[in-house]
């Protein structure tokens, strides 16, 4: 089976099932966390599948989302019938469904990041916009080399680069067909600038996968299929991977950039007509600027995500942005003339990168937040437009500007101060801000980079603990 399927109600796949004798049904989701979670059906019983597309199956939330009481933990999977595509990793022929969450009223679970998403894309709608955005997805393939690598690449320069001196292309490129197979379209693959030949002939060797603009929900979702194919594919081919934002001090982090569109009545409207930057633009720019440092909250969950906003590795370092410096916390990229001189371009070319998050952030809950805040600055547009032009950089610059935090702790601090904009509306509700609060305060990493300093061997046990989370 291959090739994209497209289904839009409950006989399409359990027709689907017996054409192409279906043996596995696997109800998909993504808990608190981010990764992708599976519950399998056999679908020997047509009944019961019919069942399981009509009503979902319950769940114990508390193994899923730490706010839940083991007392009070029946919640529901509901499949989404659209969101079907075929497992190219189960031995047996199976196909997977992703789900929603429901309490045990069938109302969409109040805690579950898909459904503060969604309040928040509900609110935005209302005032004819609709959010498009694409993920940077940046990763380390890790292997020993079995013979002595007689192309030697320079660290830090593996930018685009080709076999023979890049080892895991093949790897990349069968990740990025796979996804299209699956129906997720992508922008492309490259190598990035993270080379690592260390010890025992260990080659770590970073690559990215950009994948094309998609509504917000459905670009969350894409993110934790991509990074479910990407390790499957890794794990067949006998080598690992990871997202970890900061596997080595001295060489590139690992980011997960955010680039935003804004649809109104089917125009994209982060440029104006003579190709500058809209004022609608620059107020989402401002509103994001506003709220960037509780942000980092959703973006930068971990400890070790922290790491990588300090070594000037084309990691943000302050809130700010710019057209060029790739310093800045948003940058805009300088093509929009250019193509929309040559070509027809996608509607979605013209964006704003966001270049805080990683991939250990819940996809869900980053693009809520982000999407809070440029709706505030959309609400608040004059004050957002003056935020925007006070913090706006271009490289050199001696503007004071104020620093990314530098911990989870820090973090926890500026998310109490201005948790009031996530809650507004009752997009996020307080328990679920309460919850991300108490995970940041007991991570007690205020001093963590002035520990590393005397204590590199506490590097080394981070990255263990982080090599696969998220």
């Amino acid at each position: 089976m291959q090739g994209t399927f497209v289904f839009s109600e409950k006989e399409d796949i359990l027709k689907f099932v017996s054409d192409y004798n279906i043996k596995v049904l696997n109800l998909c989701h993504v808990p608190e966390d981010g990764r992708l979670r599976t519950l399998s059906f056999s679908t020997t019983n047509k009944d019961r599948i019919a069942e399981v597309l009509d009503f979902g199956e319950r769940v114990d939330g508390s193994s899923l989302f730490s706010s839940i009481e083991p007392g009070k933990s029946d919640i529901y999977v509901m499949p989404k019938i659209r969101r079907t595509y075929v497992n190219p990793f189960s031995t047996l022929p199976t196909i997977n469904m992703m789900c929603n969450y429901v309490d045990e009223d069938g109302r969409a679970f109040e805690m579950a990041p898909q459904n503060a998403l969604e309040r928040t894309l509900k609110n935005l709608r209302s005032r004819g916009i609709m959010l498009k955005a694409l993920a940077e997805l940046e990763f380390y393939v890790i292997a020993q080399l079995e013979t002595k690598n007689f192309f030697q690449a320079e660290p830090e320069r593996n930018y685009h680069e080709s076999t023979p001196y890049t080892k895991f292309e093949d790897i990349r490129n069968e990740a990025l067909t796979t996804l299209e197979v699956m129906g997720i379209p992508t922008k492309y693959g490259h190598c990035e600038v993270g080379r690592i030949l260390g010890q025992n002939n260990i080659l770590m060797e970073q690559h990215e996968i950009e994948l094309s603009p998609q509504e917000l929900s459905e670009t969350a979702e894409n993110i934790a299929i991509a990074k479910w194919t990407i390790r499957n594919i890794c794990a067949r081919h006998g080598v690992t991977v990871s997202f970890i934002p900061k596997i080595n001090l001295a060489h590139a982090g690992t980011g997960m950039h955010i680039h935003i569109c804004a649809i109104r009545e089917g125009q994209n409207i982060i440029a104006d007509a003579d190709k500058s930057l809209s004022k609608e633009a620059l107020a989402m720019i401002g509103g994001i600027l506003k709220l960037a440092p509780s942000l980092s909250a959703f973006g930068n969950p971990t400890p070790i995500s922290y790491l990588r906003f300090f070594a000037c590795k084309e990691s943000p370092m302050h809130i700010c942005w710019s057209s060029r410096n790739r310093l800045a916390l948003i940058r805009i990229p300088l093509w929009w003339n250019f193509t929309k001189r040559i070509w027809n371009m996608d509607k979605c070319q013209e964006t704003f990168e966001y270049r805080a998050p990683d991939a250990f952030a819940n996809a869900h809950l980053l693009l809520a937040g982000l999407a809070v805040a440029a709706g505030y600055g959309l609400e608040n547009s004059q004050e957002a437009i003056k935020t925007a032009e006070d913090l706006h950089v271009e490289s050199p610059s001696n503007k004071p500007l104020q620093a990314l935090p530098r911990s989870c702790s820090e973090t926890a601090e500026n998310l109490k101060k201005q948790r009031s904009f996530y809650e507004a509306n009752a997009v996020f509700p307080k328990k679920l801000i309460d919850n991300v609060l108490q995970k940041l305060e007991t991570y007690g990493d205020r001093n963590l980079r002035r520990e590393l300093s005397t204590n590199p061997e506490r590097f080394e046990s981070l990255v263990t603990q982080y090599m696969h989370y998220g």
